[in-house]
């Protein structure tokens, strides 16, 4: 696998972001989906990974700058057909890297709190994170778990 920053202008990464969002609405109320779109990402506080194989884009994930210490974890998603190959755990693992790289304390993420989000939930706590309070600029919902990752420790 290898994973690459990605400048969010390839077709299949458009397509991927689609069926992020497609997922997100399918199982949310649209107030609680909190993925950005293509726009959204090429935010300058924001790197892009996209994780291919073989000519094929396996999945993506994205670092947020919240803080000079504090990073957080977003669009995380893998491709249909490459789900259960290990393909999110090696983006969290590069990610987290990523993370301690820059120095940061502290990454946290938000997800849904519906069943279909349920393998997301367990992934994110086999790599160390726990439940939090909202973060950033979240509000409590009861479609969302907040969830939180100290770097340090």
């Amino acid at each position: 696998m290898e994973i690459r920053v990605d400048d969010l202008t390839g077709p299949e990464i458009a397509e991927l972001l689609s069926a992020h969002m497609e997922h997100g609405n399918a199982h949310s109320p649209p107030e609680s989906v909190h993925a950005l779109d293509l726009d959204g990402l090429r935010h300058p506080d924001i790197t892009f990974w996209s994780v291919w194989q073989d000519g094929s884009l396996l999945g993506c994930g994205a670092l947020r700058q919240l803080a000079t210490e504090h990073g957080e974890l977003k669009s995380m998603h893998t491709a249909r057909q490459h789900r259960g190959k290990g393909v999110a755990r090696v983006l969290v693992e590069h990610i987290l890297a990523e993370a301690k790289q820059r120095g940061y304390r502290q990454v946290s993420l938000e997800t849904g709190s519906m069943e279909a989000f349920a393998p997301a939930r367990a992934l994110y706590s086999r790599f160390g994170f726990e439940e939090c309070p909202p973060f950033g600029s979240y509000t409590l919902d009861p479609y969302s778990v907040f969830m939180t990752r100290d770097l340090a420790a």
